[in-house]
């Protein structure tokens, strides 16, 4: 039998949350540099963590930035 190590357990239930979060720009324009993504992906990690969750995947481009939270226990 394989373990799952990505499942939480709570006290009444069992679950194993991810949220895949887009953030898009208005009208699409050219805002994020590679500074800026740079600096985004540490501010939305010390946020996960926070809300006691992950920052799992961050990617990002000019007009809109993917983010790919887990939560934790």
């Amino acid at each position: 039998m394989q373990v799952n190590n990505d499942v939480r357990i709570g006290r009444n239930c069992v679950f194993n949350l991810h949220v895949h979060l887009v953030f898009v720009t208005k009208y699409r324009r050219d805002v994020f540099s590679g500074r800026v993504l740079i600096d985004l992906e540490e501010i939305f990690k010390n946020v996960c963590l926070d809300f006691e969750a992950e920052l799992v995947e961050f990617n990002g481009e000019h007009d809109h930035i993917h983010l790919e939270v887990a939560s934790f226990n």
